[in-house]
């Protein structure tokens, strides 16, 4: 977070498809048409489990085998992915297009740890030491590095996540073979689409239609979307930056998730900035570059900002020397403990600092987990949302409050980026990179998607969805989705 005056134009903008697209959708399950929020413990309409994640035992192997393979686990895996993948897009793919599906032309496989000398050719390129997937235009070719990329997302996120990889991959494939994008478009739109078509994909291993794959709603997809969180754009500056951020990636996937390939289709720079809306876009201007320090003066100008934001008649008193409440109708939540009995939020000040630590300079590899300062400050801001739920006479127990206190969450956290709050109202904003910090945190632990007693749902996909619906919605939002 930035604790300086924050000079920008106006308050965080709300596209239209996106309010419907989150705060009403459907989806078809066994033939029927059912909110996708009915039921706290399902995830976009489906039963969230905690079964089987992975490849599925017994079934035989796809019998091709990829250009310059050496026939190893990683590439038979990749394989079967592709297998999935195409069998899943030959079905899909005449539903949403017009023409024919057309399978990759070519698969090629290298190893980035290889010499030289036994470098091979992909996309008219090297592949000596090339850490990469990628889809190439130019022949329809899917290629991927199975010593180093594809290793060290397995062993970081689990084997679906080195699926979701080829998935995306196979998903620029279908931008081409459709012709939804040209050479103009922007980088931006074609890897958030690719994105998108990789949670349709995922949603169908999900409902059990895959040959070699299955995913449990769980933990399994957490460590999907963790994959997405980990290859976000970190630095919002870099000319390099063409992915997005963590928060819009995950939202892409999501979209493909629930809405399937007719969502990804509305994808494309409209789409994209309207869900940007106002939130910061750069860490120029910004001294601590989106990092301040976790203490006293800090969480005194947050909480003077969240009355500000989303005032109640009675607002919470604060401690700062312990989060251990001893309270007789809430639990304690360490670092951040909310009790309503007393309406009093206890804050272990040096264990809320550990919490908000950044690794960004200590990360070897992918990153299980992206903190920062507001990985800490999301669950401080949580803990006031039960007092908002309070004060409107809402249950402080159950699965819909923990996803009322993300949702209302994600409101304070847009609301953050308002240039035109008064200094009297919090002398503190929102920085780039604030909003990915509380989607890991959201996705690892969910602490800031939990109720009064520190419960929350088993699916970080629902907790990532309500804080999301909170920051492009607003309080109304919430209240609707989770009533």
């Amino acid at each position: 977070m930035k604790v300086a005056r924050r000079q920008g134009a106006a308050v965080l903008t709300i596209l239209t498809l996106l309010v419907v697209l989150l705060s009403g959708c459907t989806r078809t399950v066994d033939g029927r048409a059912v909110s996708i929020y009915d039921d706290p413990f399902k995830v976009a309409g489906l039963p969230t489990t905690s079964g089987p994640n992975g490849p599925r035992s017994g079934v035989p192997d796809n019998p091709a085998q990829a250009e310059n393979s050496d026939g190893g686990e990683v590439d038979r895996l990749v394989m079967n992915a592709i297998e999935d993948i195409e069998s899943y897009w030959q079905a899909e793919y005449p539903k949403n297009f017009e023409g024919d599906f057309v399978k990759a032309s070519k698969l090629v496989s290298w190893s980035a740890k290889a010499p030289r000398s036994q470098d091979v050719k992909f996309c008219d390129e090297s592949t000596y030491r090339l850490v990469n997937a990628a889809y190439c235009r130019l022949d329809h070719s899917i290629g991927w590095d199975r010593a180093v990329l594809l290793p060290a997302v397995e062993e970081t996120f689990g084997k679906m996540s080195m699926v979701m990889v080829l998935a995306h991959e196979y998903g620029h494939a279908i931008q081409n073979i459709a012709n939804i994008v040209t050479r103009k478009t922007p980088t931006l739109v074609k890897e958030q689409q690719a994105d998108c078509f990789a949670g349709a994909f995922i949603r169908h291993v999900a409902e059990g239609n895959a040959k070699h794959f299955t995913i449990n709603t769980s933990d399994g997809l957490n460590q999907v979307l963790a994959a997405t969180v980990a290859i976000r754009d970190d630095n919002p500056d870099d000319p390099d930056s063409v992915h997005g951020s963590a928060f819009e990636r995950v939202t892409a996937v999501q979209i493909g998730f629930t809405d399937g390939a007719e969502g990804c289709k509305a994808i494309d720079i409209d789409e994209i900035e309207g869900r940007r809306g106002k939130l910061p876009q750069s860490l120029q201007g910004d001294d601590g570059r989106g990092e301040s320090e976790v203490g006293r003066a800090n969480l005194d100008e947050l909480a003077k900002a969240m009355a500000s934001i989303m005032p109640i008649a009675k607002e919470p008193e604060y401690r700062y020397d312990t989060a251990k409440m001893n309270c007789r109708n809430g639990k304690d939540t360490i670092p951040v403990t909310y009790c309503p009995a007393s309406n009093t939020i206890g804050t272990d000040i040096d264990a809320l600092k550990e919490r908000g630590i950044s690794n960004a300079d200590e990360q070897d590899g992918l990153p299980v987990k992206v903190t920062g300062d507001f990985t800490a400050y999301v669950v401080f801001i949580s803990r006031y949302t039960l007092a908002v739920q309070r004060a409107a006479g809402q249950a402080l127990t159950g699965a819909k409050t923990g996803l009322r206190a993300a949702c209302l969450s994600g409101v304070i956290t847009a609301k953050l980026s308002d240039p035109n709050r008064s200094a009297a109202d919090g002398n503190i904003s929102l920085s780039a990179g604030d909003v990915d910090e509380a989607v890991s945190g959201l996705l690892t632990d969910g602490l800031a998607a939990s109720d009064t007693d520190g419960n929350t749902v088993p699916s970080g996909f629902a907790r990532v969805d309500a804080f999301r619906a909170g920051v492009l919605g607003d309080q109304n939002t919430c209240e609707s989705r989770y009533a």
